[in-house]
């Protein structure tokens, strides 16, 4: 190699140095925020950082005409989702919940969809019999947003142990795979 290309490559290596720093702290951003967004789903599934904060005493309109009190369902493990028809990740989520609803309903598991949606509940109705969705749906209410802290990004779900305590919060897409292990965890536990 002559020495000008020497001169040229050692050049050019100075002015990357800089954008290498970019690049670096770019991919540290981006694994952080990455990091940040999965660890409420890690915690579940593993049972780190469990909360352990009463679940607030609320009735849920629900779409099938039956009264849900929550507090009428201690002794359950139940899943409280905030969810719309018109959001992608809720619309994503759903099967999986679906799945572990099914799979886990006769253990004591049960599902409360909260429909955030400003459409009428015949249309969630619809919506729900075309996705297959068995669990029992509701229909928001001001009281029940205001009693889980004024929910206001969807979906955001709340696990709820078999004591009536919220023992975690997932903001997001919370993942079948990690919703199944949190809810064998909770299920196994005495309340």
């Amino acid at each position: 190699m002559s020495k000008q290309r020497k001169e040229r490559a050692a050049a050019a290596a100075g002015r990357k140095s800089p954008l290498r720093f970019l690049e670096a702290a770019l991919w540290i951003g981006v694994v952080g925020l990455f990091a940040w967004r999965i660890s409420p789903q890690v915690g579940a599934a593993l049972g780190w950082h469990a909360a352990a904060v009463e679940a607030p005493t609320v009735s849920f309109a629900s779409l099938d005409g039956v009264p849900r009190d929550l507090s009428s369902l201690k002794g359950q493990v139940v899943l409280v989702n905030f969810w719309a028809t018109w959001c992608p990740p809720c619309r994503a989520e759903m099967p999986g919940f679906e799945k572990v609803y099914a799979a886990k309903h006769a253990d004591g598991f049960t599902v409360i969809g909260v429909s955030m949606d400003e459409a009428p509940p015949a249309q969630v109705q619809s919506f729900i019999e075309d996705h297959d969705i068995t669990y029992p749906i509701a229909m928001a209410t001001a009281d029940v947003v205001s009693a889980f802290g004024n929910v206001n990004s969807y979906p955001t779900s709340f696990l709820i142990d078999r004591a009536g305590r919220i023992r975690y919060t997932v903001q997001g897409i919370f993942a079948e795979v990690t919703l199944r292990a949190a809810v064998d965890r909770l299920l196994e536990e005495r309340s």
